[in-house]
């Protein structure tokens, strides 16, 4: 898909202006598969802090990364995060997997008790910091679900909507799985 963008420029002098048009690719792309099967260079989703990784995608990459969620839960006790953030992890097989902190913690950090729910202002935040993990490491392909839909009990048709604000202008293929099949690899 393309986006037309108008833009005045100054010609020569600048005693005059035209509009030109731009065309910049979209790099948002819906699509239906196995996130676990993409090939982009990243996959991101959404846990809460102190998060065990007990259910949906979390649960999956729990299984597949057993490293990874010691180290969560090493760098939850050294900086007790708010949610809002996000934290990166690089894995031994070259792809990065970026945990949006999308929930409210559960009661106690961890020590018992399912993850709060998801609020839209932390979504937004989290998305934002993404977008700079992105522009900074220079990611070029990204994977996300339906962030904070499942156990984060946000509503898709809230959530969407900021993802493309947040993302749609980023330098890199954004994959949103919209819908799960097991097994089955997308057409990223």
């Amino acid at each position: 898909m393309l986006v037309i963008v108008g833009a005045d420029i100054c010609l020569k002098n600048c005693s005059s202006y035209s509009t030109i048009t731009i065309l910049a690719t979209f790099m948002i792309k819906e699509v239906s598969g196995d996130i676990m099967l993409s090939k982009a260079q990243a996959i991101a989703h959404g846990i809460a802090p102190f998060d065990h990784f007990e259910n949906g995608l979390a649960l999956t990459l729990r299984q597949d990364f057993p490293a990874m969620v010691k180290d969560f839960r090493h760098w939850c006790h050294q900086s007790n995060p708010e949610p809002g953030h996000v934290w990166v992890w690089p894995s031994a097989e070259g792809k990065q997997i970026i945990n949006l902190l999308t929930q409210e913690a559960s009661a106690g950090h961890g020590h018992g008790g399912h993850p709060g729910h998801a609020k839209l202002q932390h979504v937004g935040h989290a998305l934002r910091e993404l977008k700079k993990v992105i522009e900074k490491e220079g990611i070029k392909s990204i994977a996300l679900p339906r962030v904070a839909t499942g156990v984060g009990g946000l509503n898709w048709d809230d959530v969407k909507p900021l993802i493309y604000s947040n993302l749609g202008d980023v330098d890199a293929d954004i994959y949103v799985y919209e819908t799960f099949v097991k097994g089955k690899a997308a057409a990223e």
